[in-house]
Parts: structure tokens; sequence; C-alpha cells
């Protein structure tokens, strides 16, 4: 299908600054441009230092989210409209919280488990602000810590880390959670290898820990940790997050065997379309895949949700059926404001809906004019790239 004029995006597009509870990447606010398409709300929000062809493949999503279909270039499959809604089903324009089948899910797949996310707190100068951020977690059995943060040290990440732990082994005791939590932690490309490897030892010693997401920056030295991990038998999995979100070939990091997990963003990859691809794709690899956000507002976040899920169900090499893993996309909870309600963890899980944003939102939360012609200029930029 035809994509949109740029200026028809413009004319339809609110700029708008989220207020975050905590520091989060480094900023203590997001800027997103919502846009009020066809088909309902979506979102484009690439993230400030990203370049213009980067911002395109974000634009993609919001364009096959919001007018049927991935918009052009490489990696269109068309027929995008699968994913956005099944015969029979209500538009999201006219139904205010639409159905799972309109975002594109598998039949039965209403609900994703998520996991919670705990940010570089520091526990020492605050030991309630662990329980306080996993209150809003209900249900969760998985969390993902951040860790390795600019001026704190491995002995605040191991606290950080034992922190969580403890709250959840409190939440099994009382019956809050069932099953075994677990525990990852993100470091965002912020260790070396050798920082990695002495991390794994260090965060292990107290209890599993589920992968490591992103220790180094490149592929090589993904690798490298693996390979460490294996000599010292620790049972810790390797993801690969910005080596797959910001790379021109998503799958190279798993070609190289660096990694275990892909971690995959529906709006960074561009699409709900690509993340399907990519999951199908290293599934033959035997790596599994995370679906993620990228710091969406609630609007946003449905990418990510139908992208979720839609990922089907594997079997091992056991013949077991083993589920999706858990989703990084509760964070909603990390906005001290958001453009709508947010949707509710019901026992560790999201329901992928659509949702509209509140007009009195959309004005409240509006960026100054100069602010919003300069988001304007960068998606007619990216609108080149398409």
């Amino acid at each position: 299908m035809p994509k949109p004029h740029a200026e028809s995006l413009c004319e339809r597009a609110h700029v708008v600054r989220l207020p975050l509870r905590v520091r989060f990447r480094g900023v203590e606010t997001r800027e997103v441009v919502l846009i009020d398409a066809p088909r309902g709300w979506v979102e484009w929000s690439p993230f400030p230092e990203y370049d213009d062809a980067e911002a395109a493949r974000w634009l993609r999503c919001a364009v096959g989210m919001g007018w049927g279909g991935p918009a052009v270039g490489a990696g269109s499959t068309g027929g995008g409209a699968q994913y956005l809604r099944d015969a029979g089903t209500p538009d999201p324009v006219t139904a205010p919280v639409s159905p799972l089948s309109v975002l594109g899910a598998a039949p039965g797949r209403r609900w994703v488990e998520v996991n919670a996310t705990v940010p570089a707190v520091d526990v020492a100068a605050d030991p309630e602000a662990v329980p306080r951020l996993l209150e809003r977690y209900p249900g969760c059995r998985t969390v993902k810590v951040k860790v390795a943060e600019r001026g704190q040290t491995l002995d605040d990440d191991v606290a950080r880390v034992n922190a969580v732990r403890s709250v959840m082994e409190e939440a099994v005791r009382r019956g809050v959670i069932d099953g075994h939590p677990r525990v990852r932690v993100d470091a965002n490309g912020g260790w070396t290898v050798d920082e990695a490897l002495a991390a794994a030892e260090a965060l292990t010693q107290t209890g599993p820990v589920d992968y490591l997401e992103q220790p180094c920056r490149t592929a090589a030295e993904l690798a490298e940790v693996r390979r460490g991990l294996m000599r010292r038998g620790l049972f810790v999995r390797v993801a690969a997050d910005e080596l797959i979100r910001r790379a021109e070939d998503p799958l190279a990091v798993v070609r190289a065997g660096a990694c275990d997990v892909a971690v995959v963003k529906a709006a960074p990859l561009g699409g709900v379309d690509r993340v399907l691809e990519v999951a199908e794709e290293v599934a033959a690899y035997g790596v599994a895949v995370t679906v993620s956000s990228a710091l969406e507002s609630a609007v946003g976040i449905g990418a990510g949700l139908a992208a979720a899920a839609g990922i089907p169900e594997r079997i091992d090499d056991d013949g077991m059926v083993v589920p999706p893993q858990a989703a990084g996309l509760a964070t909603g909870s990390l906005f001290a404001e958001d453009v709508c309600a947010p949707r509710p963890i019901v026992d560790g899980r999201l329901e992928a809906v659509a949702v509209a944003p509140d007009a009195d939102r959309l004005e409240s939360l509006a960026v100054d004019g100069a602010t919003r012609d300069r988001w304007f200029d960068r998606l007619r930029r990216a609108h080149a790239h398409l």
C-alpha cells in the first residue's frame, strides 16, 4: 500500500514529553510523537542519538500499525494487515479498547507474560527502593535489573540483585507468585569481557541469573563472554540487544554464535512483521527471543504486545513445549505520567489491547512549539528513507 505523505503524518501528530519516575538510559523525560492514524493511534519515538535511517525503521513500524501493513522498503513481506486486524474484528478507530485480534496475535494469545524492570537504584541509600518498585508489577515472576550504571560499582549491582531476590523469595513464600522467579541483568554494553565474567561470578553467588543482556558492546566480546561462562561452569545465558536493535543485519550476532537470546523491539526493527521474521530465523540457530520495550508510551507499547503475542511456542530437542519468554513490555510504570491510563498487570501479564491517548493529557504534556517543529523536521527526514 502507498505510504502516507510526510505532511499528512505531521498534521495528524502530537508531540508530548513524559516524565520518568527515575533516570532511565540517562534521561529523566521521554519525548514521543503520537499519530492519529486511520487504524488507531500509533507512536514514533526514536531516541535522540539515532540517525535518520534508523529513525525511519521506527517510522515504518508506526505506519504499519496505523495504515494497515508495512510501509515500503526492504524486508517488507506484504500483507502486513494480518497483524493489525482479523476478519470480523472491530477497527481500533471505532473501538476504544479493541481485542488482541486487532493487533494480530495468534488465537488464544490475548495475554502476554511480562517481566518487571528495576532501574539502577542505590539500595544502600534507599533500602525500600526495590520493594517499592516491584509493587508495581503484581504477579511478575521475572525481573530485569539494570547494572553497570556509570558511577556505580559491582558491589552496587550485587546489592540491587540481592534485594530483588529477597523480595521475590518472600513473594513465593506468601504465595503471591508461583514457580521459580527469574532474574535477568542488563548492562547495556557497559562491561569489558573480564568485567562481565567477574560480574557473572559475583551475581550468581546467591542465586541463578537467567541471562546477561548486552554485557559488552561487540559481537566478538559477547562470544568471548559465552565461552568464558562455559569454561567457568556458569549456566548463564548471554542476550544481545543493541547488536540487534541498531544493526543493519540483526542476525549477524546470532550467526556469529555470540548469544543465546535475541532481544527484539518492534519499532527499532521496523515493525511487528520484522519481529516475527527475526524470531523465526533465530529459532533455527537455537536462539530464544525476548520481545522488549523501547521505552514507549502506553500507545506505542501496543506494537510490542502484538509482536510478543504472535510469537509461537517452541519445541525443544527433548520434545518439550517451551513457552515464549516473559516480555520486557511492562515499562509503563517507569513513567510518572503517561498519555492514558496504563494497561493493568494481571497475574504478571498484560492484555494486548489497543489504547488511545486522553485528550487532556495530549494538551497538558505537549512540548513547546520549537521542540514540536524539531520533531516534525526529523520526521520528514526519516520519511525520506522509507
